[in-house]
């Protein structure tokens, strides 16, 4: 009973993440207009096949669920910089304007077979692959509209040390990016409903149909309006 592992993983890599430029006692003024856009770098996708012993799997498979016998491993991450002015009112308050947001986007899947495995269940691991490559042809644009949001922000800051405060809140618009950008990816209900399509390539569904199936019907499901539970 062959099946995959999915996981949507946002790396924030704290040592990069804040950076700011300190202007003691001047205003910032930054219009809408002079605001740089976000810069979103999304790197090629990186692909490896693996095969393995299932009585002796390799320390850095990720470990099988009940039932699996197979598994593609979908690796998203983001990582984010923020950069940003800070304006000091007094000695201990400051507004920190939101000037900069870099982005970069990587995607990693790894197909884990066992060795002698029929084609059919390569085929319906291969499956899980495209489907994370077809969300991931846009996230950049998805990281861009999202980091979009929170360019010229301006967040107020207390305390008696406005340069570590500065970097904290920061740190904390860095890693609100990321966590949006990994709830709005959301692959998950697509890969579920091909698992669904094929039962987990039990059945004799042609994994390119059942690709096509379920992102075509994940979408429908998606504009479908809501219930009205009144009527």
């Amino acid at each position: 009973m062959p099946s995959r592992r999915f996981v949507v993983l946002c790396v924030l890599l704290a040592g990069l993440i804040a950076g700011w430029l300190w202007r003691r006692n001047r205003a910032s003024q930054h219009s809408p207009e002079q605001l740089a856009l976000p810069a979103i770098s999304k790197q090629p996708v990186t692909f490896a096949s693996r095969t393995f012993d299932p009585t002796a799997p390799p320390a850095d498979m990720p470990p099988l669920a009940s039932g699996e016998d197979a598994e593609c491993d979908s690796d998203f991450q983001s990582h984010a910089t923020v950069d940003g002015e800070s304006q000091q009112v007094d000695s201990t308050h400051a507004t920190v304007t939101i000037t900069q947001i870099k982005m970069t986007l990587q995607l990693n899947v790894t197909i884990w077979v066992p060795a002698g495995v029929a084609p059919h269940v390569i085929e319906h691991e291969e499956g899980h692959r495209r489907i994370s490559e077809y969300y991931y042809q846009t996230a950049d644009q998805l990281a861009a509209r999202i980091a979009a949001t929170y360019m010229g922000k301006q967040v107020e800051i207390s305390g008696t040390d406005l340069n570590a405060e500065s970097s904290n809140i920061l740190l904390k618009i860095a890693t609100e990016i990321t966590d949006e950008y990994a709830k709005e990816l959301s692959p998950g209900p697509t890969q579920q409903l091909y698992d669904s399509i094929t039962d987990h390539s039990r059945n004799e569904v042609v994994a390119t149909d059942a690709v096509t199936a379920a992102i075509r019907n994940i979408k429908i499901a998606s504009i479908q309006p809501a219930t009205n539970l009144g009527n």
